[in-house]
C-alpha cells in the first residue's frame, strides 16, 4: 500500500483514506476503513465518534503518522507540528512532572514562556516536583494535556483522553481542555465514545459507521461552547440521533 502524509501550509486538516486493512493471525486481510474522507478548517475542534471497534483510533493513528500502511493522503495544517494525548498519560516514571513537560519542550524547540500560567490553569503548580507514581489519574491526565499544549501544536490529537475518570473529574478536565483550546486554537481532533463529551467540546462531529468504516454523517455544532447547558446538549444529542437514524 502507498501512503502520503504531508505537512501542509496553514490550512485545513484534510483526510482521504481509500483503504486500510490489517492482516489477521490466519493471514487473511481484513479491510477496516474504505473511502473515508473528511476535512476540518484551521482551529476547529472535531471529534470522531462511532461504535466500539469501528476504527476511530486506527484513523487517529494514521493521521498522527504512527501507521503508514494505508492507501490515501493526509494533509496536516500549519508547520506540521503535532501533539498527541493517548488514553494512558504515558509519562516517564523516573522523571518529575516538570521534567516530563520540559523534555517535550526541548524536543520541539520551544521556550514555553507560558508554562507557569498553563500549570496554574491545570492545577499543577504545586505538583511540579512530584513523580508520576505520586499523582492521581486526573493529575496525570493534566500533565499529559500540559505536555501537548506547551509544544504549541498546529494539530492536536486526543485518543479518549478522559476515559475511566469519574464524571466530576472528567467534567473539570473537559472545561480545562476547552479553555486551553480557546486560548491557543490548535486544530484538534478527538476520539471519544462519549457523545455528550463530543457535543460539549467540539465544533464538528464525524460519525463513523459501516464495515469497512467510513464517515456516515457530519454534524456541525454552532451553539457557542459556553452556552451548551445540559438541556442544550440533550437537544443536540436528539438531533444527532435522528440524523444518524435517517442515514441508517
Amino acid at each position: 500500500m502507498n501512503a502520503a502524509a504531508t505537512a501542509g501550509a496553514a490550512g485545513p486538516l484534510d483526510v482521504s483514506i481509500a483503504a486500510k486493512a490489517f492482516t489477521g493471525a490466519d493471514g487473511a486481510r481484513v479491510e477496516v476503513v474504505r473511502d473515508l474522507q473528511f476535512a476540518m478548517p484551521s482551529g476547529c475542534f472535531g471529534a470522531l465518534i462511532g461504535p466500539s471497534g469501528c476504527g476511530k483510533t486506527t484513523v487517529l493513528r494514521m493521521i498522527a503518522g504512527l501507521d503508514a500502511d494505508f492507501d490515501g493522503t493526509i494533509a496536516r495544517p500549519g508547520r506540521g507540528r503535532l501533539a498527541m494525548v493517548f488514553q494512558e498519560p504515558a509519562l516517564l516514571p523516573w522523571r518529575t512532572v516538570d521534567e516530563n513537560i520540559r523534555l517535550c519542550m526541548d524536543a520541539a524547540g520551544v521556550e514555553g514562556r507560558g508554562l507557569d500560567a498553563m500549570l496554574g490553569m491545570l492545577g499543577l503548580a504545586g505538583h511540579r516536583a512530584r513523580f508520576p507514581s505520586e499523582l492521581s489519574l486526573g493529575l496525570a491526565r493534566r500533565v499529559a494535556l500540559a505536555r501537548a499544549f506547551i509544544v504549541e501544536p498546529d494539530l492536536l490529537l486526543l485518543d479518549e483522553p478522559f476515559v475511566s475518570l469519574d464524571e466530576a473529574t472528567a467534567r473539570r478536565l473537559r472545561a480545562e481542555l476547552a479553555a486551553l483550546h480557546a486560548a491557543t486554537r490548535p486544530t484538534t481532533l478527538m476520539v471519544t465514545h462519549d457523545v455528550e463529551e463530543a457535543l460539549l467540546l467540539c465544533d464538528r462531529l464525524f460519525v463513523l459507521g459501516g464495515t469497512p468504516a467510513s464517515v456516515v454523517h457530519v454534524m456541525d455544532v454552532t451553539v457557542p461552547r459556553e452556552d451548551r447547558t445540559d438541556e442544550v446538549v440533550a437537544a443536540l444529542r436528539r438531533d444527532l440521533a435522528e440524523a444518524r437514524s435517517s442515514h441508517g
